[in-house]
């Protein structure tokens, strides 16, 4: 008998193994030598799995994907081997992909068995490489070795004799001058690449329940810092092929349970750009603290300090933090008046804002306006701002259900709301200050 080398017993084990715990898994508590055991033998295992290999075929592009009842081919197609386009596609995969199998759902066993991985690589690639090491675990019957490994690798071979059918939906537009010539036609719907299905599947998944993404998710519900990547994919949809029976569509559907990703696809959605709330009001101050920015902050700064948290440094940090957001809201909000309107646009007979606002909001009208000029450069309205500010966040906080907030919180945010916005001082204080220093 043939010596078989280190490495032909490494398939001959790994093949025992796989017939082992098939049998095992079929069989359970049947006895090792009952008739229904016998066909797990070595050796009839594997000639009944070479037989039945015919049954299904190797595949990256699914036919039944499309319609369950298709009757036309399903294809094996190397991504290397596909025409090279700018556009994401089969041809993408390169020599990395995943292979289906479509056919008789009960013979993907032996699919699972050519799926078992010996020096990193799978049994059907080492036949279709024609492995001497693996031939020589098969069988010492060298012509029946090379007969086996012949029909395990026709699994991924090229069928001829393709064809389509009706339900494949497959579109074919005639593209040059002779209709009954099949090279003048382009198809327009190419078939379902279950190997690109199977792609992004396995990366979505891993974005939705790796363990960085997780750890990510984690520390943002802690509030902590993540220094990682964090990926996420908005407005998936799932189509679900096969329904209860995804096998009957293809192995890799099966295993993905009948789930396959689809992007969204939708258009964007435009925005108008509205215009800023300054005209037939009194104040911007409403606007301001219903806008998504500033009421993000108000909930949870109310949320926070409904807590009653101690008077830690680690609160102190906390509530400075989202003082500091507010009052870059603020900063935000007052730059994009300023980038939406023409200078000068308070004295439009609409504008009823009170002259701190105006000033606030419009100070280049300055340049044009002598009254107006000298009410910015002399007037307090920062502080009139700051103090209609804190009047309306203290509102704001109510609403959300902080009932306490009164004067105490109202002295604070003026002085925040100075201290955090870069506010010109008026010429008067300089004068003051100026005659204060002498």
């Amino acid at each position: 008998m043939q010596q078989l080398s280190i490495r032909a017993r490494a398939f001959q084990q790994a093949i025992a193994t796989f017939i082992t715990t098939r049998r095992d898994e079929k069989l359970k508590n049947e006895a090792e030598d009952s008739p229904a055991a016998a066909k797990y033998d070595y050796a009839t295992w594997l000639e009944d799995a070479a037989r039945r290999v015919a049954q299904i075929q190797g595949a990256t592009h699914a036919a039944k994907a499309t319609h369950s009842s298709s009757g036309g081919s399903s294809l094996y197609i190397r991504p290397d081997d596909l025409p090279k386009r700018k556009e994401i596609g089969s041809h993408s995969l390169g020599s990395h992909f995943a292979v289906d199998v479509v056919g008789n759902a009960a013979a993907l066993d032996v699919f699972k068995f050519l799926k078992t991985t010996v020096d990193n690589k799978t049994l059907l690639a080492w036949a279709e490489a024609g492995d001497p090491d693996f031939k020589a675990a098969l069988s010492p019957d060298a012509q029946q070795a090379q007969s086996w490994i012949t029909a395990f690798a026709g699994l991924v071979t090229s069928r001829e004799n393709f064809s389509s059918h009706a339900l494949m939906k497959q579109l074919y537009w005639l593209t040059g001058d002779e209709p009954t010539d099949d090279s003048h036609y382009s198809l327009l719907q190419p078939l379902f690449s279950s190997a690109l299905a199977h792609t992004v599947h396995a990366s979505i998944q891993e974005s939705r329940f790796g363990e960085q993404n997780a750890l990510a998710r984690q520390a943002f519900r802690k509030r902590q810092p993540y220094d990682q990547e964090y990926q996420d994919y908005k407005g998936l949809a799932v189509r679900k092929l096969g329904g209860t029976k995804p096998q009957n569509v293809s192995q890799l559907n099966s295993e993905r349970g009948g789930v396959n990703y689809l992007l969204s696809s939708l258009p964007p959605q435009w925005r108008s750009q509205r215009k800023p709330p300054v005209f037939n009001r009194d104040t911007v101050m409403t606007a301001f603290f219903k806008g998504v920015d500033a009421a993000f902050v108000v909930r949870k700064l109310a949320g926070f300090l409904k807590k009653d948290p101690p008077p830690t440094l680690e609160t102190r940090e906390y509530r400075q933090e989202l003082e500091q957001e507010l009052a870059s809201a603020l900063v935000n909000f007052e730059a994009s008046v300023k980038d939406a309107l023409p200078a000068g646009w308070s004295v439009a007979p609409t504008c009823h804002l009170a002259l701190c606002e105006q000033l606030w909001l419009d100070p280049e009208r300055a340049a044009h306006d002598e009254d107006f000029r000298k009410a910015y450069e002399w007037g307090d309205w920062p502080d009139e701002v700051a103090q209609r500010f804190a009047n309306h966040l203290n509102a704001a906080l109510r609403q959300a259900g902080l009932t306490a907030v009164a004067d105490t919180e109202y002295t604070h945010w003026v002085r925040q709301v100075l201290l955090s916005v870069a506010w010109p001082v008026p010429r008067r204080r300089r004068a003051e200050r100026s005659a204060g220093n002498e």
